[in-house]
């Protein structure tokens, strides 16, 4: 619910719910957000699993999500009363962002081509 709650907060809208799922929209990028309790314990193989989630959810992950318009998910987010990790600012490569960090500890850069 915090991370439905969160991710609504900034943009996205719920397409589905269910008791243990969630499918939120922001454009074309689709997130879909589940429990960790529906992940195997352990295992190997690239896949997220209870025992490597226990190490620390969003160690190393960025999530990157491109929008037409940074200042509409600036305010957004601002509206929502979510902390920045990093203010507003052109970047040498070309874009523009933004980046905060969501419930679960992932890394989230928000960002537009100036």
């Amino acid at each position: 619910d915090t991370s439905i709650g969160f991710y609504a907060g900034i943009g996205f809208a719920v397409e589905r719910r269910q008791h243990d799922y969630a499918s939120l929209r922001w454009g074309d990028v689709v997130l879909g957000l589940g429990p960790i309790a529906k992940l195997p314990m352990s295992g190997a193989g690239p896949g997220f699993t209870q025992e490597r989630l226990a190490a620390g959810r969003g160690a190393g992950v960025e999530i990157v999500l491109e929008v037409e318009d940074l200042d509409v998910a600036l305010a957004a987010v601002r509206a929502a009363g979510h902390p920045l990790a990093a203010e507003p600012a052109d970047r040498p490569w070309g874009l523009r962002d933004f980046r905060l960090t969501d419930p679960d500890g992932y890394y989230l850069r928000i960002t537009t081509r100036s």
